[in-house]
């Protein structure tokens, strides 16, 4: 039984002559294996820990030797075994968690003197130097015949580049790498992410450039990557739609979208309020969502995409006289911010409400509405644009969404003398 993780041995004696241990440990290689006594010549159980200065290692007895675990961080990586004779603990940090458990309980089984045939015992002899290096933190494969066929990744991973290795789909040995920061998997040939990538919960940069993705699942909007991911790359691509829960990643800083096929951006997009770098260039946008004009960037490129000239006289009118009571209902909730969830309506209509339309005069609007599109100079929402067309343009087609009658002809009355100065 062997386990590579960071040791501090703090002997207990030290405060009885007014010292302090270290407070750090180093990286080692803890075994637990036979060894023959060469006074007694009896075998015992012992406890090797192996370190880069000390590659021959200390020995420990197990057997009956063992006072106390202390395992209140073990999911953590960190467990302390606390020895009777040296009056020493060992402090274990920055293990993997399974390891250290099956560690602890190889160990809690030498000291009760179990049969050493049932333990999972190996050899005690010294390690080699790459046995007690620092973990490691970033891993980059740029060649499918650098690719770990038969070994796992370093569990201590921070950084994964796995790129031009043709990767038809993400490797589930990855998706164990807990302390994963950044993950980039361009120039492969993914066509599906796994919804477990959610459970990276450390995860702030995901870069997907340059493979066959058709879809982006709701699940992976809806895991941890809400409260982690920062960057996520998703620039040539094959996609077409976004889902609408797209929007709950709202941690986004810089989201890349170009090179795709999309038609529409997500409709909740002004829910990305610490987002600052945009880039959606050479879709098939013909139109931005209202939402659009809540955003704060710093970078935006909209480049070749088919982008309509609009006509604010061309209107989508969807009222209904007098409005249904379902839609007088709905539109209170929100306009007077009453609280809503699954346990008090049903879950439909909180799926309807979260993807209502607000009107100019700020009033809320869902099932009965009129839709028209303006144009916008996207320098309204970003410092620097990039140019719209090779024409020099800055400015796109942008909707908006009236509640009423009432407010649609305020808005031509304003459109009107605007165009009249």
């Amino acid at each position: 039984m062997k386990l590579q993780c960071d040791v501090e041995v703090i002997n207990r004696m030290l405060p009885t002559f007014g010292l302090k241990s270290k407070g750090k440990g180093t990286r080692a290689m803890l075994s637990i294996g036979k060894h023959v006594d060469k006074t007694t010549q009896r075998s015992n159980v012992y406890l090797l820990i192996c370190t880069a200065k000390d590659r021959a290692g200390s020995k420990y007895k197990l057997k009956e030797n063992i006072e106390k675990f202390f395992t209140w961080f073990v999911e953590e990586g960190k467990a302390t075994i606390r020895l009777k004779e040296p009056a020493v603990d060992i402090c274990l940090s920055k293990a993997d968690a399974n390891s250290l458990k099956n560690f602890l309980s190889a160990a809690r089984l030498a000291h009760r003197g179990s049969d050493i045939d049932c333990l999972p015992l190996s050899t005690l002899t010294p390690v080699r130097a790459r046995d007690v290096e620092k973990p490691k933190k970033k891993l980059t494969i740029i060649s499918k015949k650098d690719y770990p066929l038969t070994s796992n990744f370093p569990y201590s991973l921070e950084q994964l580049q796995v790129s031009y290795c043709k990767l038809s789909r993400v490797d589930m040995r990855m998706l164990s790498l807990k302390a994963l920061r950044r993950l980039d998997l361009s120039n492969n040939h993914i066509k599906k992410l796994p919804a477990t990538i959610g459970d990276l919960s450390c995860l702030a940069e995901l870069v997907l450039h340059n493979n066959h993705l058709e879809s982006f699942s709701e699940a992976l909007c809806l895991s941890t990557l809400q409260r982690s991911l920062q960057h996520l790359d998703l620039s040539q691509n094959r996609l077409q739609l976004l889902p609408a829960q797209f929007c709950q990643l709202r941690e986004l800083v810089n989201l890349k979208l170009d090179d795709n096929k999309l038609l529409q951006l997500p409709f909740r997009i002004g829910q990305f309020t610490k987002m600052r770098f945009l880039s959606a260039a050479h879709n098939q946008l013909t139109l931005l969502p209202g939402d659009f004009r809540k955003l704060s960037l710093e970078n935006l490129d909209l480049f070749g995409n088919p982008f309509t000239q609009p006509n604010p006289l061309d209107h989508t009118i969807q009222l209904t006289f007098p409005l249904t009571l379902q839609e007088m209902a709905s539109r209170a909730v929100l306009n007077f911010r009453i609280p809503y969830g699954p346990h008090l309506i049903p879950f439909h209509l909180c799926h309807e409400l979260e993807f209502a339309k607000f009107c100019d005069c700020g009033q809320a609007c869902l099932n009965s509405y009129i839709q028209t599109a303006v144009s916008m100079n996207l320098h309204l929402v970003s410092h620097t644009v990039v140019l719209v067309d090779d024409m020099g343009g800055t400015e796109a087609p942008v909707q908006r969404h009236f509640c009423s009658l009432m407010c649609y002809c305020e808005f031509l009355d304003g459109c009107v003398q605007r165009g009249m100065r």
